[in-house]
């Protein structure tokens, strides 16, 4: 990896909002779904996308919502597994031709079979069921899973019921619902342990999981499927395989397929999609875990300089494949796990992912100097990364500032020593350190 480093300091406190570039030029034509986007969990970067911010019938894949909130009741102790809940009458709102447990008022049922019902089963009684027991009300989870939404900047966003049921005003978007399979995946990994599973049975009730990827694919560990007349064929699927990288062994991408025309053909493209990313992008460390970006002059302090460190490792999402080329899905071979093109002599060939990537990064100081007393969370540079010059991630370095004044008397010393010609907080300038 060649990087390029080149520091600018910024004045102003004012963050812009940056769309970045998707990483891999796939053909929509050649993808047989209304709507998809393939996100890095790790960086949080786009990999590819199409029509992922159209608003579209979400259906079954709502319920992803729903357990997320309930495994974080269960991680905030509100909730156990073990609990038994009574049915209640809102099982009966479930329709005779809708996914159920066929719970009745009144049944005895734990909240661990409840989940196993709600992502293996796509049950509509286990949603309601689940929904009511949290919130008090069906209508007061629906609200709590709109905050949600919000708070993970689902924008596109607006739930109506728990299960997923066609309304109109129950709609979501592919990036979206890959932005919920981020927040799944790190918040409540345990979700994994159930959507996992190849089939859930409960009483008389037997159900085959739909996710079909999970017969071919043993780093597939989720997420949901869901389908509506309205809504087609939808799949949300993820992977977990090697990363190659000490700091993160691990790397995990999340396939969100909207539209599609039937259950065999959602799971056809999602996977094709997951292992051309897999194959032709790479995770890398922008920057290393506690590694000094800057130091910032304050002012009224007896400390002279603050360290601008990051906090944690920061990941990017690179591509491995010619930025000029327009890739065909149906170019993709499986066996392979490779593009194929046809070479000169007319024979196919495969394209080998690309071995270095051209990679600089742009950091803005937030401010030259601070000043004490201060006690908050400070944003204090902002990296934006950049491929073949274009913008493909950007992230805040931030910190929690605690700086104490300095007492009259510390000042008046320092005051007296910034009249002489090599005061040193008359010299004090911001620094900045190279990365990579």
């Amino acid at each position: 990896m060649k990087i390029f480093i080149s520091f600018i300091v910024f004045l102003s406190v004012f963050v812009s909002t940056v769309v970045n570039a998707a990483l891999l030029n796939i053909d929509p034509a050649s993808v047989e779904a209304e709507a998809w986007t393939v996100l890095d969990a790790q960086s949080g970067q786009t990999i590819a996308e199409y029509n992922s911010h159209v608003q579209r019938a979400p259906a079954s894949m709502t319920k992803m919502m729903v357990a997320y909130i309930a495994f974080k009741e269960i991680q905030a102790g509100r909730l156990k597994k073990e609990e038994l809940l009574t049915a209640t009458p809102v099982v009966n709102v479930v329709q005779w031709d809708e996914s159920q447990m066929y719970l009745k008022p009144g049944e005895q049922i734990t909240i661990d079979q409840l989940l196993a019902g709600l992502i293996v089963m796509s049950a509509n009684d286990a949603a309601v069921s689940l929904a009511e027991r949290i919130s008090g009300s069906v209508p007061a989870f629906v609200a709590r899973m709109n905050k949600e939404a919000q708070a993970l900047g689902m924008n596109d966003t607006h739930f109506a019921n728990p299960p997923g049921v066609t309304m109109d005003d129950h709609y979501s978007s592919a990036h979206d619902m890959a932005l919920l399979g981020q927040a799944v995946t790190a918040q409540t990994p345990e979700y994994m342990q159930y959507s996992v599973l190849p089939n859930f049975t409960y009483k008389q009730h037997y159900h085959r999981a739909t996710n079909l990827v999970l017969k071919v694919d043993p780093s597939v560990d989720g997420l949901k499927t869901g389908f509506t007349k309205a809504a087609g064929y939808n799949l949300t699927l993820t992977a977990h395989r090697p990363s190659g990288l000490a700091e993160m062994p691990e790397r995990r991408i999340i396939v969100v397929v909207m539209g599609s025309k039937s259950a065999i053909k959602r799971a056809e493209i999602a996977h094709k999609l997951l292992n051309l990313a897999y194959t032709y992008t790479r995770d890398e460390v922008a920057i290393k875990d506690k590694q000094l970006i800057a130091e910032l002059p304050v002012v009224q302090s007896t400390l002279k300089m603050f360290k601008v460190e990051a906090k944690q490792p920061q990941f990017m999402t690179t591509a491995l494949y010619n930025p000029d080329t327009l890739i065909q899905l149906n170019d993709f071979d499986e066996t392979q796990q490779r593009m194929v093109q046809v070479d000169e002599t007319g024979l196919l060939t495969p394209v080998e992912p690309l071995a270095q990537t051209q990679t600089h990064m742009d950091i803005q100081l937030k401010a030259q100097s601070l000043t004490a007393p201060l006690a908050k969370m400070v944003e204090l540079a902002q990296v934006h990364v950049y491929q073949n010059n274009k913008l493909i991630q950007t992230f805040m370095i931030e910190d929690e500032v605690k700086l104490e004044e300095s007492s009259w008397f510390e000042r008046l010393i320092t005051w007296f020593k910034n009249l002489l010609p090599f005061g040193s907080d008359a010299q004090s300038q911001a620094k900045t350190y190279p990365l990579g």
